[in-house]
């Protein structure tokens, strides 16, 4: 259906046209009562006998059931018409809305559902924020109105074919069989809930349609999808921060419920025992500041989890750390919430000015063993998870945009790495890797965020900083990248690990420095030397 049918359709005829088939249904009503008080009844009543009597009443009765048939065929005609037509009422108010919405906001769209903006020119204005404000707000009108021509349609094609369904039963005479008719139900497409789900957008569906198809439903929509499938809200990349905390907060039970009764998956003890971390996380954090959020969590492979320490769609700084080495699901809900949670307390040491948001994202197959480590296929598997996150975090953000970076840690930061070095680059930035065994880049400047915002922390003592598996080693100084200074640490492998410690007795040089540059002030850092060796 184009934007100019779902626009201009006066939809009351359809209306009319459910009345018409209601007022029939209600009059064969009437002619059914008639035929079984006046004849049928009147009949079986008289005591008539014999071979003709025997021959009448099977055709008397057959007749009853077809006026019976008849009643019900236009009782649900006239209900499909009504369902169909509240259906396209609603694509067409949401069009409607979305329409009056473009020219409010100074917009225009074409007949394909195209929304543009005039160029900026005025010179008070900064015109790389007024465009991609623009585009923002024009991607999620686009959005809307293509969700409501994709709902409209998918109404048209129901309703029609229910529709085509009647009249062959009217033409080859079914529809007066009792049985037939008894048992035919209203066309599950046309249910509403159905409706709704025939509209969530596929999987490889862009953050920014997801957004457009979310903020375009009425909240009690989106109510429903939350507790009746929050499956299919909890992990969308696109879908606000809140929402999908709600569904997942749902989910994460049905998911210690099923493992815990066992089965066949050789990853189900590690599953099992990282739902109870989150869950122990979320338990033990409710009420506290910053409010802790559940971005995501599923069964896929070894299991997945996002947890955020403050709300990234409102915050003012937004960071998303990507594990390496034995990142398992139990850490998201332990030493990686940990981590991510002192990433927000040296943001708000920083500058206590402005809001903050730290995540721990686990969303690929991280090598659970050492020799794992050296096959960098697991991170390239989780690049495209990644920037996708990152972008939803884009477009689901409130206001002014957050300054955004991207934190990778051990393998993590190979991951991080790669996608910064997609043509489209990620949505951040500044970009930090720590204890980095290389990226597949050989110079900063192949990074989206630019050489001057890629920043490095390798302790001395931390031997995979040293491994260089990767090209080249992000500390060195030919890399380009600008690197902080951090805890030397000590000759175990405890320094690949201390970062982030924060504790009273501990060296907050490096997460403080962590801090400075994910609250957005980079010059603040104290500074280190590229290495030479």
């Amino acid at each position: 259906m184009d934007l100019a049918t779902l626009r201009d359709t006066d939809l009351t005829h359809l209306y009319a046209a459910a009345d018409a088939y209601d007022t029939a249904h209600r009059a064969v009503g009437r002619l059914q009562e008639r035929w079984r008080d006046g004849v049928d009844g009147r009949i079986a009543d008289s005591g008539w006998s014999g071979p003709s009597a025997d021959l009448a009443r099977p055709a008397l009765h057959r007749s009853t059931g077809e006026l019976k048939a008849a009643r019900t065929e236009l009782r649900q005609i006239g209900r499909s018409i009504r369902v169909g037509a509240d259906a396209l009422v609603l694509a067409q108010s949401a069009l409607r809305k979305a329409l009056a919405d473009v020219r409010t906001e100074g917009m225009s769209v074409d007949e394909r559902g195209s929304v543009s903006w005039p160029a900026g020119s005025h010179a008070d204005r900064d015109d790389t924020e007024y465009e991609r404000s623009c585009e923002r707000t024009a991607r999620q009108l686009a959005g809307r109105i293509a969700t409501a021509l994709t709902e409209a349609e998918a109404v048209d094609q129901a309703l029609s074919a229910r529709l085509r369904h009647y009249t062959g039963r009217a033409r080859d005479g079914s529809g007066l069989d009792p049985v037939t008719a008894t048992t035919d139900r209203l066309d599950p497409g046309l249910l509403p809930e159905n409706l709704l789900l025939g509209g969530v957008p596929g999987e490889d569906a862009a953050p920014a349609e997801v957004n457009a198809w979310w903020t375009a439903l009425p909240a009690d929509r989106q109510q429903w999808l939350i507790e009746e499938h929050p499956d299919l809200v909890g992990n969308r990349d696109g879908i606000p921060a809140l929402a999908r905390d709600r569904a997942n907060r749902i989910l994460l039970p049905r998911l210690i419920a099923a493992y815990e009764k066992g089965g066949p998956d050789p990853y189900g003890d590690l599953k099992l025992a990282g739902f109870r971390s989150i869950a122990r996380r979320l338990r033990d954090t409710d009420g506290t500041e910053p409010p802790v959020l559940l971005l995501g969590i599923g069964a896929k492979g070894q299991g997945r989890g996002i947890l955020s320490f403050g709300d990234p769609d409102t915050a003012d700084d937004v960071t998303s750390l990507v594990g390496g080495l034995d990142t398992r699901l139990q850490r998201i809900g332990g030493g990686d919430a940990d981590r991510a949670k002192a990433v927000y307390d040296a943001a708000r040491r920083a500058d206590p000015t402005r809001s903050t948001a730290s995540i721990a994202w686990l969303g690929y197959e991280a090598p659970l063993a050492f020799v794992e480590a050296g096959d960098p296929s697991r991170a390239r598997g989780g690049v495209d998870a990644y920037r996708r996150f990152l972008e939803g975090q884009r477009v689901t953000h409130q206001g002014t945009p957050a300054h955004v970076t991207a934190q990778g840690h051990s393998f993590g930061s190979l991951l991080v790495g790669l996608a910064a070095q997609k043509p489209a680059g990620i949505a951040a930035d500044d970009v930090i890797l720590v204890g980095s065994p290389g990226t597949g880049a050989s110079h900063a400047s192949e990074f989206s965020v630019g050489a001057d915002h890629t920043y490095v922390g390798a302790a001395s003592w931390d031997h995979i900083s040293h491994l260089g598996w990767y090209t080249a080693d992000p500390a060195g100084a030919d890399f380009g990248a600008r690197r902080f200074a951090v805890d030397g640490g000590s000759p175990d492998f405890t320094a690949h690990s201390a970062y982030w410690d924060d504790g009273p007795h501990d060296d907050r040089t490096s997460v403080d420095n962590i801090g400075r540059i994910v609250s957005g002030q980079g010059s603040r850092i104290t500074g280190a030397a590229g290495r030479r060796d």
